[in-house]
């Protein structure tokens, strides 16, 4: 039985300014199946995130689409229920006195921070408290945002997209910026999310943040795919020398891959 598809990209040209960045872009992910998206810096990947958050369009041609669970047109409210992304912009523009309950509620609207004219319902606000149990941040729900750590503000900005319950999540680069212990404190929060289902896109540029439970990984490189497939046959040192342009050997331990420098 196939897959459903989250993300169908088909022929995409996408300019950034003058500069084209994406020519004839090609690319499917599929529900269910837990997918990174590994690249270089200038790869194309915040260009392919932004038009996943329908940020960015392609340029319109006949034989070129985006398409989100099967639909070229959607309302922005109704597929915050489908999927949620957690980007390092989001965490920049977010704003410094907005408290860690009202981050989470803030993903019912799409909104930085909420506004007056906001309205919460009872459930709202107890989906909200369960969200902030499940991801362990409870203790610091009335903090200020701009008071977090960095690794605090990713797990609210994560909080703010699972309010909806979204089916898919998709995260750019979520350890960036982390030191150690908090590193590994997210990745065990997504572990457990892909654990109980929820399927995970990650756009990376760090070997390291791919979980075991990502099964799917496609290389890109000067905006195009250069690989894709299963993560065992993509995970290569050749893959990864050609895909970085320096010699990498690859080492693996409980079903994380780190790359390593290489002897040409």
């Amino acid at each position: 039985m196939a897959m459903q598809k989250i993300i169908e990209i088909h022929n995409a040209t996408v300019y950034r300014g003058q500069h084209r960045v994406l020519h004839d872009f090609s690319l499917d992910l599929e529900l269910g199946r837990n997918t990174a998206i590994l690249g270089p810096n200038g790869a194309g990947k915040s260009t392919v995130l932004k038009v996943l958050a329908r940020e960015l369009y392609p340029v319109e041609r006949e034989d070129s689409y985006v398409r989100i669970f099967g639909q070229e047109r959607w309302d922005v409210w109704e597929l915050r229920s489908h999927f949620g992304i957690v980007s390092h912009d989001l965490q920049q523009q977010y704003v410094g006195n907005a408290r860690g309950l009202n981050v989470i509620l803030s993903g019912y609207y799409s909104s930085i921070d909420t506004a007056w004219h906001h309205h919460f319902s009872e459930e709202d606000r107890a989906r909200a408290g369960r969200v902030v149990e499940q991801l362990g941040i409870a203790a610091l729900k009335q903090r200020m945002f701009g008071e977090m750590s960095t690794g605090e503000q990713r797990r609210f900005l994560l909080g703010r997209a699972l309010i909806n319950e979204p089916e898919a999540l998709i995260l750019d680069e979520p350890t960036s910026g982390l030191d150690l212990s908090a590193c590994f404190q997210y990745l065990n929060v997504i572990r457990r999310l892909m654990q109980e289902g929820k399927t995970l896109i990650l756009v990376t540029h760090h070997i390291h943040e791919i979980p075991p439970e990502i099964t799917r990984v496609v290389l890109l490189k000067n905006g195009a795919v250069m690989a894709d497939g299963d993560k065992r046959e993509v995970l290569t040192e050749k893959n990864l020398s050609d895909l970085f342009e320096t010699s990498v050997t690859l080492v693996q331990a409980n079903g994380f891959y780190q790359a390593l420098p290489g002897f040409p």
